[in-house]
C-alpha cells in the first residue's frame, strides 16, 4: 500500500505542478476558444490541461516501474505499455482539437485507432463471465470489438460530462477510487496478479485528478480540455479491460469458495455486458441521455446542446458549485456502494443505506436556494461562499464625535476591513482630504 500511497502522490505532485506552466503555454498558444452558447463560464479560459495530466501519468508509471513490488507488473504484463501508447495517441488527437478543433468523426476514429492499438499489445477482453452459464470465451475478432466498444463509450462518457469546472475531474476521481478499492481486493484479498494492472492504472488515475482539480475548481483557471478529458476516459476504460477480461473467472472462483461467491464478486464489472457502469453510471447516463435527445430532434449525436444532467440543475436554480457538488454525490453513492455490494451481498443494511442515500441526493435535488453555512470552527477549511456573513459596522471616528456637525446626521466612514482598505461597502480613498486637516491650496 505505501508504494501505492507513493505513486499516487508523485502523479498528484507532477500534474499539480505542470499545471501552471501548461496554463501560461495554453494562454501564448492562443488555446482559448471564445465562449460558445452552451458554456457556463463567462470568460474565456485557456484548456490544454491534459498536457499537465499526461505528465503526471508518465510520471506515475514511470514511478512504478521502479518500486520493489509493483515492477513487477511491467515484468509480467505489458499491459502498462498498452496503456501508455493509447494515451499518447489520444492525447495528441486532444491537444490538436483543444487548439484547432477536429471533427467529430476524426476524433471517433482517432478514440478507434487507440483502443485498437492498446489491443494489439495485448490489453483486450478475453471472456465474459455470465451468471448460470459460466465463462464464455471470445474470439479474437468479438474481443477486439467489445474492447474498442467499451474504450470509446467510456471516452465519450467523460467527455460528454465535462461541462462545469472540476465536475469531470472529481467524478473520474471518486470513480477511480472506488475502482482502486474493489481491485486491491482481488489482487491482495484474493492474491490474483492479474488484477494488479487495473489496481495501478486506478491509483495514477486517482493521482491525475487530484493534481487537476485545485487548477479547475470554480472558477476554474484552465480546462483540461478534450487532451484532458479523453485521456482519463481511456485510462479508467483500460483499468475497466484489464479486470474484467483479463482476471480468470475460475480462478476467481477458487480463490472466493464457489461459483456463488465468485459471481457475487464480479457483479460491479460485469453488469450490463462488462461495462463498468456502476463505476461511471453517471456520465454513461448522461451520455445515453445526449444520444436519445439529440436522435430525436434529428440532429447528429455529437452535436453540442445545454441538456446535460449538470445544465439541467443549474436551470432548476442550483448554484455551479452545488451542481457539482450534487454529481459527486450521486457517483460516489452508486460506486462505493456497488464495491460494498462486492464485499458483502448478502446484507440488507447495505441496501437500506444506499437507498437512505438515495433519499438524501433526491431531497437535495429539491432544495435549490439552500445555501449550507460551514460552522464557525470549520471556517477556514472551507471557501469564502460558505462562510457565515459578517456585517461591517459604521464607527464614527473619534476625532470627528463633537467637531464635526455632519457626524451627529449620520455621517461616518467604514471600518477598514480588508487589504488596502478595502471594505464590504468599498474602497476607501488612499488620499488623505487636506482640506479637513487644515491645509489650504
Amino acid at each position: 500500500m505505501r508504494e501505492y500511497l507513493l505513486t499516487l502522490c508523485v502523479t498528484a505532485a507532477v500534474t499539480y505542478l505542470l499545471t501552471g506552466p501548461v496554463r501560461k503555454f495554453a494562454i501564448a498558444a492562443g488555446a482559448m476558444p471564445e465562449i460558445r452558447a452552451r458554456d457556463v463560464h463567462r470568460e474565456p479560459t485557456p484548456r490544454l490541461g491534459g498536457i499537465a495530466m499526461f505528465g503526471g501519468l508518465c510520471a506515475g508509471l514511470l514511478v512504478a516501474s521502479h518500486l520493489t513490488n509493483l515492477k513487477s507488473v511491467f515484468e509480467s504484463s505489458n499491459e502498462p505499455r498498452a496503456l501508455l501508447s493509447g494515451a499518447a495517441l489520444i492525447w495528441i488527437l486532444g491537444v490538436l482539437d483543444d487548439k484547432w478543433g477536429v471533427d467529430a468523426l476524426v476524433k471517433l476514429g482517432g478514440q478507434m485507432i487507440a483502443a485498437g492499438v492498446m489491443v494489439l499489445q495485448g490489453l483486450t477482453i478475453l471472456w465474459i463471465p455470465i451468471p448460470g452459464v459460466g465463462t464464455v470465451s471470445l474470439t479474437p475478432m468479438q474481443g477486439t470489438l467489445l474492447t474498442v466498444a467499451l474504450v470509446v463509450i467510456t471516452i465519450n462518457a467523460v467527455n460528454f460530462v465535462d461541462g462545469l469546472d472540476g465536475l469531470a475531474s472529481g467524478m473520474v476521481c471518486i470513480a477511480a477510487a472506488a475502482f482502486f478499492m474493489y481491485a486491491y481486493r482481488m489482487w491482495f484479498g484474493y492474491g490474483i496478479e492479474a488484477a494488479a494492472p487495473a489496481t495501478l492504472f486506478s491509483v495514477v488515475l486517482m493521482g491525475m485528478c487530484l493534481g487537476f482539480l485545485p487548477h479547475n475548481m470554480h472558477p476554474a483557471r484552465i480546462f483540461m480540455g478534450d487532451s484532458g478529458s479523453m485521456l482519463i476516459g481511456l485510462v479508467m476504460a483500460a483499468g475497466a479491460v484489464s479486470v474484467t477480461g483479463q482476471v480468470d473467472p475460475d480462478l476467481l472462483n477458487q480463490k472466493a469458495g464457489g461459483l456463488r461467491e465468485a459471481t457475487h464478486a464480479m457483479v460491479p464489472v460485469y453488469i450490463p455486458l462488462l461495462l463498468p457502469l456502476t463505476v461511471i453510471a453517471v456520465p454513461v447516463a448522461d451520455l445515453i441521455l445526449a444520444i436519445v435527445r439529440r436522435t430525436w430532434k434529428g440532429q447528429s449525436p455529437f452535436a453540442a446542446d445545454r441538456g446535460h444532467l449538470h445544465h439541467r440543475l443549474l436551470e432548476i436554480g442550483h448554484s455551479h458549485s452545488r451542481a457539482v457538488l450534487i454529481m459527486y454525490f450521486w457517483s460516489a453513492l452508486i460506486a462505493f456502494g456497488a464495491v460494498a455490494y462486492s464485499v458483502n451481498n448478502a446484507s440488507m443494511w447495505i441496501v437500506l443505506g444506499i437507498v437512505l442515500l438515495s433519499a438524501v441526493g433526491l431531497v437535495l435535488l429539491l432544495l435549490p436556494r439552500f445555501s449550507p453555512r460551514a460552522p464557525r470552527w470549520a471556517e477556514r477549511m472551507v471557501p469564502p461562499r460558505y462562510r457565515r456573513v459578517v456585517r461591517t459596522v459604521l464607527v464614527p471616528p473619534a476625532d470627528r464625535v463633537e467637531d464635526a456637525p455632519e457626524a451627529a446626521e449620520g455621517e461616518c466612514e467604514p471600518v477598514p476591513a480588508g487589504i488596502n482598505g478595502a471594505t464590504a461597502i468599498g474602497d476607501r480613498s488612499r488620499f488623505v482630504d487636506h482640506r479637513r486637516a487644515g491645509s489650504h491650496h
